[in-house]
């Protein structure tokens, strides 16, 4: 009897586990794709979020202000596949997405060339141009990567900033012609379009990130962040794949560029510098470089507090306070500065380590006891 009860498999231990399993897995599966569903449906909801936002959230304010926070969004996420996700630290990364805007512009309102092929053209020439910098880019490694990225983004700051060949229009900038595009994208009317064209850029970045970090060479990228030396003993080149990530990080930083070029109506030379690079470092070390939704989320919440703090700094609740209190809050790089310090000492791991830090304290709610 003995050695027939020890040798009787427990039955109650995956009966109990498997639907916890279940349980935590759907969430993970259905929660992306009904928060794609709540952003899409979003201009239709009349809501009014007070001191979130001007208006309700589908007027055009809004929705301008939404769109250019899911452009960033997926900015940072294709910045995140060099950085987060390879390793690579670029200073020079708002050249491409720079590129994508002049690029436009420029073909639009200069070459009266319609959307379509200047789109076509602009993100040809971009990733040409991500190439072939990037091939020269990576016979460097460490800092002097970095340099030299940073040297290539402020050659390019200083041709827009000097108006070379009379294209850029100098420190004044490009307007977007809007004659030559398509009516539904015109008007203050049609933001819901273009808000839309937003969260498709998103999607498809996320969507191609996700694709290539999961495939072969997303972990051949995973182990060059890890230790490239180990890359290079097995056999490969780690200089190919450096510029494969390299490329197609550039690639989608201009695709972004057009999107953003025809949300805020023409090219100004602040997309050219290199705060916006560092700003782009902010955003996926605020979410947590490497993880999935970290980098899209700190690339939205660092846009929407950059916009809404510069309102909050000029605001009458702001000027009523005391002069030690009102000048650093009428100041939004404080803030955010000062909101990236507290983020980053008490989560270091970003956004995206919130939920692992949360479960400890999920666990310590009284349970029910069994009967």
């Amino acid at each position: 009897m003995t050695s027939t009860v020890e040798e009787t498999p427990p039955a109650v231990v995956p009966d109990e586990v498997t639907p916890g399993r279940r349980r935590r897995v759907a969430p993970r599966v259905w929660l992306p794709l009904l928060v794609l569903l709540l952003f899409a449906l979003l201009p239709y909801s009349t809501v009014v979020v007070p001191g979130a936002f001007e208006g309700p959230l589908n007027s055009p304010g809004t929705l301008q202000l939404l769109a250019i926070c899911l452009v960033f969004g997926g900015l940072a996420a294709g910045y995140d596949l060099l950085f987060g996700r390879t390793g690579m630290l670029s200073f020079g990364h708002a050249l491409y997405f720079a590129a994508g805007v002049y690029g436009t512009d420029v073909l639009v309102t200069r070459a009266g060339l319609p959307l379509w092929q200047a789109t076509l053209f602009t993100l040809v020439g971009g990733t040409v141009l991500a190439a072939l910098l990037g091939a020269v880019a990576l016979r460097t490694v460490g800092i002097a990567f970095a340099m030299v990225t940073l040297a290539f983004a402020q050659v390019a700051a200083l041709g827009v900033a000097r108006d070379f060949g009379g294209l850029t229009g100098g420190e004044e900038g490009l307007p977007l012609d809007v004659s030559g595009l398509p009516a539904p994208l015109v008007g203050v009317a049609n933001t819901v379009n273009l808000y839309w064209l937003a969260l498709a850029y998103l999607v498809l970045v996320v969507l191609l990130v996700h694709r290539i970090s999961g495939s072969p060479t997303g972990r051949v990228l995973a182990g060059l962040r890890d230790d490239e030396r180990r890359i290079g003993v097995l056999g490969l080149d780690p200089y190919r794949f450096k510029l494969v990530a390299f490329t197609v990080s550039g690639a989608l930083a201009v695709a972004g560029g057009v999107v953003y070029c025809l949300l805020v109506g023409g090219a100004s030379p602040h997309v050219t510098s290199s705060e916006l690079t560092l700003s782009l470092l902010v955003m996926v070390v605020l979410g947590g470089p490497g993880t999935r939704w970290g980098p899209v989320l700190g690339g939205m919440l660092y846009m929407y507090l950059d916009h809404r703090l510069t309102a909050f700094g000029s605001s009458e609740a702001v000027r009523s306070l005391p002069g030690v209190l009102r000048g650093p809050l009428s100041q939004p790089l404080f803030v955010l500065g000062t909101v990236f310090v507290l983020a980053v000492y008490f989560f270091p791991g970003g956004l995206a380590a919130l939920a692992g830090r949360l479960g400890p304290l999920r666990n310590l709610r009284p349970r029910r006891s069994d009967r």
